[in-house]
């Protein structure tokens, strides 16, 4: 390893220590109707539909993700966006007295900060400032465990910071670690860096290229397996791994906390008709998740652009519900993936968060005392205590369904092969037998391996088309 690698793999090193005992000031800096309006941000968007309160919750709660200690939350209402400053002078006075008052040494503005904006901000509050960008990618640097979420996170993250080389980048003249928003000042270098930055990211791109063939070549083994793929996606904290983990019995991390999960994980298992799915447990989603990420994650999520369903898991129990469903559905929009798609089930997850009429409401407008196994509508679930789970399974099972064709086959009671052979490959839905033993079974099975079936099984009649 070079010297110039050892210091960038210094940057990204964990800062657990140093953030825990920094007094951390997080700013919710959001627009007012009339600024909200003239950058396009309508009644529907998603930030129209979220309030304030919680919207300084969650970027509370995403600095707490990496340990920081948060002092204090303080919203700072924007009427119009400064080019310098990004807040207006009285307002950042104001601010730099609460931070001299409470000793802190680490601003989270929840907002893009330029550069310019960051570093102005930084001398006049006389300490670290760090934006929604920085800080999400931080909390990315430390969760990242494969070697491919290793390796997109750090592309993400110089690619962040090749753009603020104008400031005082804190891995200028230092040795202790971190991804750079907390440590010592530094001005020389500037350039060095950013061709040592450049010439990283050229290494990285050329790592990333090989580990995404050899996820091709994993995929396709699977796809000759084959089972349907059932995603999991969602907004951070909705509960994806607790549901993936009551669905296959896995033991994958699952906390209160944002971006608990960030790798992806698949298991296979089984549907209560006998049916083998492999389930996929994905990275949350997250409001104004920076582009960069979005595209360095989009290997990472293509297990979601090829699954077969897509299960959108979403806490109804939250007061923001709505709007966090809206950005779920703008990434996976801009992932390529058609929101309205029939094979998406939306899972309204955490029932046992709700109260009595809350609960009662949504069961009604889910449908699920209907017998209608085959409905687009919503399932309430809870992940925690099982409820609802059979009507999801049954969800899941119907949605493959609809893209399998069923057969009728008279099997003589001598050939064995032949019953096994459907068993094996293929879901029996109802066996009955005569007298003499000559069985009839209806059976459903996937299309790519609906040729194999009818060139063994020619008098097989067809029951149904595919939708």
């Amino acid at each position: 390893m070079t010297p110039g690698e050892a210091r960038l793999q210094a940057m990204a090193a964990p800062e657990g220590d140093i953030a825990a005992a920094t007094h951390t000031l997080v700013v919710g800096p959001y627009l007012g109707r009339a600024a909200a309006a003239a950058r396009g941000n309508t009644n529907g968007s998603p930030e129209a539909l979220r309030s304030t309160e919680a919207r300084l919750d969650e970027a509370a709660g995403l600095a707490a993700a990496i340990e920081l200690d948060v002092v204090e939350a303080i919203v700072a209402p924007v009427q119009r966006i400064r080019p310098s400053t990004y807040l207006g002078k009285g307002r950042v006075e104001e601010l730099a007295g609460v931070i001299r008052a409470r000793e802190i040494g680490l601003v989270v503005m929840d907002c893009a900060l330029s550069p310019v904006q960051q570093r102005n901000l930084e001398k006049a509050f006389g300490c670290k400032v760090i934006d929604r960008t920085g800080l999400i990618l931080e909390i990315f640097g430390r969760r990242a465990s494969t070697r491919e979420g290793t390796l997109q996170v750090e592309h993400a993250h110089l690619a962040y910071q090749k753009s603020r080389l104008v400031r005082s980048w804190t891995h200028l003249e230092r040795q202790r670690g971190g991804f750079g928003f907390l440590g010592g000042p530094g001005e020389t270098q500037i350039e060095a860096d950013r061709r040592m930055i450049q010439e990283r990211m050229t290494k990285i791109e050329r790592e990333l290229d090989s580990v995404t063939r050899t996820r091709g070549l994993h995929r396709q083994s699977r796809a000759r397996v084959p089972y349907p793929i059932v995603a999991l996606v969602g907004y951070t904290n909705a509960g994806k791994s607790t549901l993936f983990n009551t669905l296959t019995k896995a033991q994958v991390m699952a906390q209160d906390m944002l971006f608990a999960t960030l790798d992806p994980t698949a298991r296979a298992t089984k549907l209560p008709h006998g049916e083998t799915v492999i389930l996929s447990d994905t990275v949350g989603f997250i409001s104004e998740l920076p582009t960069s990420l979005i595209a360095a994650f989009r290997a990472t999520l293509e297990d979601v652009i090829h699954a077969d369903i897509l299960l959108h898991v979403r806490d109804v129990s939250h007061v923001d519900s709505a709007a966090q469903a809206e950005d779920v559905g703008s990434v996976l929009r801009e992932l390529g993936i058609e929101t309205s798609a029939s094979r998406i089930i939306e899972v309204w997850n955490k029932a046992d968060l709700l109260d009595a009429d809350e609960r009662t409401r949504l069961l009604n407008l889910s449908g699920q005392g209907r017998s209608d196994r085959d409905s687009d509508a919503p399932v309430l679930v809870s992940a925690v205590t099982g409820e609802g789970l059979g009507v999801l399974t049954a969800r899941i099972e119907a949605r493959i369904a609809r893209q399998r064709s069923t057969f009728a086959v008279i099997l003589p009671p001598e050939d064995g092969a032949a019953l096994h052979w459907l068993y094996e490959n293929a879901e029996v839905l109802d066996r009955r037998e005569e007298e003499g033993g000559t069985m009839h079974l209806a059976i459903r099975i996937a299309p790519e391996k609906e040729p194999r079936f009818l060139n063994r099984f020619e008098g097989a009649r067809r029951l149904n088309r595919v939708s």
